[in-house]
């Protein structure tokens, strides 16, 4: 079977479209995505100043300019033939100094906008590493180190009852060190219980009339009826949870 012949790529003759509208949306394709998108990139690369201003064929006009058209236009326009000594004209200065500190304050906001880019990032890393210590620690047995919503009915009656001899042992070991600075002749540092002690700082001892509270007086207030650890279901890593 004859291959079927090929002309290959032909050369597309550059001449003036006859038709109106296929010379309109050309000129808009090639204005915006052709001319000053190449422009824009000769900036960028090089560092170029460049100001270019078209006329369409509807006769609207088109600039594009870096750092801005007008002070691109001014220096093009000024004398060229000026002694090395003379000074630049006041508003050629005036555009300059603006346009630097435009450019300084864009490099500045890009440098902060990098910044907390990166610090998103790792936030974002840091919480997918923690919900994957929560699923392992989880499936190794470690469920107390899972979210207080995530827990059942038994592991929540463990953790009350391991926080309420955490409360007891801070309350007695505040007390001890109250009665020692005391008995020592050091103003002793004023503290309030927390909240879920439920204890009034009056009878936290060292005030008038204030004495030392037992263990087993120490209430458990904020906590419910969950007081009955479930028939042989115990914590197994202690106290050391805290």
């Amino acid at each position: 079977m004859a291959r079927k012949s090929s002309r290959g790529r032909q050369k597309i003759e550059m001449t003036r479209m006859s038709k109106e509208s296929n010379l309109l949306v050309t000129f808009s394709k090639r204005r915006r995505s052709g001319l000053f998108k190449k422009a824009s990139e000769l900036c960028i690369l090089c560092g170029a100043e460049i100001a270019i201003v078209v006329f369409s064929p509807g006769k609207k006009v088109f600039s594009f300019g870096h750092p801005n058209v007008e002070s691109i236009v001014e220096r093009y326009l000024a004398p060229s033939t000026l002694p090395a000594a003379a000074a630049p004209p006041a508003t050629t200065t005036a555009v300059q100094l603006v346009e630097a500190h435009r450019s300084a304050s864009v490099r500045e906001l890009n440098v902060q906008l990098n910044d907390v880019v990166g610090l998103l990032e790792a936030e974002r890393r840091r919480g997918v590493e923690l919900s994957r210590f929560r699923k392992e620690g989880r499936s190794e047995g470690r469920w107390w180190e899972a979210p207080i919503k995530d827990l059942n009915m038994e592991e929540l009656v463990q953790l009350k009852e391991a926080i309420e001899d955490l409360s007891k042992d801070v309350f007695q070991q505040t007390e001890n060190l109250m009665i020692e600075e005391a008995a020592a002749g050091v103003q002793p540092y004023p503290f309030s219980p927390p909240p879920f002690l439920g204890v009034a700082p009056q009878d936290f001892g060292g005030g008038d009339g204030g004495s030392v509270v037992e263990e087993d007086e120490v209430p458990a207030a904020g906590l419910g009826q969950l007081s009955v650890t479930p028939q042989g279901f115990t914590l197994d890593f202690g106290r050391s949870f805290f």
